[in-house]
């Protein structure tokens, strides 16, 4: 689905990505982790179109994206969930939804088709539209937020951080929207600070680090890593009798 090769990028004329080789395959959850400043958020910006790469490709399904606006890869299938607060709060939970359509305003039909699709899997669109979208707690929001994307019914989405400042029941209820995206046969590319929880959702596991990546395979082969485990869960989990990612 997505491929990344050799792709710098970054701010201000810096890199913070170093050559980064990543691949995504179609219809998988990839969770994204690592320490602060590895570069984790700068992929999904540079894929997303927010950031341009100074070197290296960035392919959907084959077809070079690098040169392509911000709008041209929305209308390619990618959309992005911002980390956080990326709501309109004056605005209400319907309106804040069908701006997720913008693209298509001109198509009513089509609109509301997929604005009662996403109703069908976020009740909260259905039972309470015209709440303003400031009242919403802060898992409810991250649900609008990932709804939103879902309006132009994407081949990509892209999270970052999902799951950042909300209470248990709410990550539950993230995780799960997540990973019904993927039974309707969309990719997952996310970015996970709650590393057990990422890697309990994904298919494939990648850590970063300086603009690199350090390790990729399996979730259990990375959460059994013994150097993995110590720096990012406190110690190791259960042994699996899986090979070792590779490096």
């Amino acid at each position: 689905m997505l491929t990344l090769s050799g792709v710098f990028a970054g701010y201000g004329g810096g890199n913070v990505l170093q050559g980064l080789d990543l691949e995504v395959g179609n219809g998988s959850i990839t969770c994204v982790v690592g320490p602060n400043g590895a570069g984790k958020s700068t992929v999904l910006k540079a894929v997303s179109g927010l950031i341009k790469a100074t070197a290296g490709s960035i392919e959907l399904e084959g077809r070079m994206i690098n040169s392509l606006s911000c709008k041209e890869i929305l209308s390619a299938g990618i959309v992005q969930v911002p980390q956080q607060d990326a709501l309109f709060p004056s605005m209400t939970i319907r309106e804040n939804i069908l701006m997720g359509g913008y693209l298509l305003r001109r198509d009513r039909s089509l609109l509301k088709k997929r604005y009662d699709a996403v109703a069908e899997i976020i009740p909260l669109l259905a039972e309470r539209p015209d709440e303003k979208a400031g009242n919403l707690s802060g898992g409810q929001r991250r649900m609008i937020e990932i709804g939103r994307s879902l309006m132009l019914d994407p081949k990509l989405v892209l999270l970052d951080e999902p799951s950042l400042g909300l209470e248990p029941k709410a990550v539950a209820q993230v995780s799960g929207l997540i990973q019904l995206q993927r039974e309707q046969g969309r990719t997952i590319l996310l970015v996970e600070q709650n590393v057990r929880l990422g890697f309990k959702m994904a298919t494939h596991g990648v850590i970063m680090e300086s603009g690199k990546i350090r390790l990729e395979g399996s979730p259990a082969e990375l959460l059994d890593h013994p150097e993995i485990a110590d720096l990012y869960l406190g110690g190791r989990m259960e042994k699996s009798a899986g090979p070792s990612p590779a490096t």
